[in-house]
């Protein structure tokens, strides 16, 4: 099919003197690359709590399962006691060695997701499409963001005086790192690792994921 062939059915169909609709915004595909879990940030970035408020926002508007809607959103910005959230969360553990993230790239910023009951497999449903929703809407904003799992809940809660358990924390702030996929077959490792200051990120093939 010739590079042109939806031009030529564009003026086919409407007349080669209209306007052609411009792209406004990122596409999803483009939005998913730029989208890396990021353990580096930028100092001279502040993000606002306006930002995270945009971020978490999207959560009014995605999916829930069975339409329960029981995730709750703690914000959290630099003036806000990020710097104790950071002390509770562990990153980068594939790589222990280099004791991630590097002094003077700690994230200042974070959305911490509770949840009104108890954790359950529909729970876990909305986790996964909040904080892929969350994180899309980062990069749409020029920012990116880290999902911590590893973090010690009872602390974190009473140090936050959180009235539901944390489930979740969200890093985000301006990426000051570079990152990349790396395509690998079925079998072979998965951990990421870094080499010459680039992050890479291994993938398994497409035709390997499809039954």
């Amino acid at each position: 099919m010739a590079d042109n062939y939806l031009e030529k059915r564009y003026e086919e169909t409407l007349g080669a003197n209209k306007p052609k609709v411009k792209r406004i915004g990122h596409t999803v595909d483009e939005l998913l690359l730029k989208n890396r879990s990021t353990r580096g940030y930028k100092k001279a970035y502040v993000v606002s709590r306006h930002e995270l408020e945009r971020i978490a926002g999207v959560c009014t508007r995605i999916p829930s399962a069975r339409n329960q809607q029981v995730l709750r959103f703690r914000l959290v910005t630099k003036e806000s006691g990020a710097d104790l959230v950071l002390s509770l969360v562990k990153m980068g553990a594939a790589l222990p060695e280099l004791h991630l993230p590097f002094p003077g790239t700690e994230p200042e910023a974070f959305i911490i997701v509770c949840s009104t009951v108890a954790e359950n497999p529909m729970v876990d449903i909305d986790l996964g499409i909040a904080a892929q929703s969350m994180l899309l809407k980062a990069v749409e904003m020029g920012l990116n963001g880290l999902i911590v799992e590893a973090f010690n809940r009872d602390r974190l809660r009473e140090a936050l005086s959180l009235p539901y358990p944390p489930l979740m924390v969200i890093a985000i702030g301006k990426s000051a790192e570079t990152i990349a996929l790396t395509p690998i077959d079925q079998g072979e490792s998965q951990a990421y690792y870094r080499r010459d200051g680039i992050h890479y990120v291994p993938k398994v093939r497409f035709e390997q994921l499809t039954i």
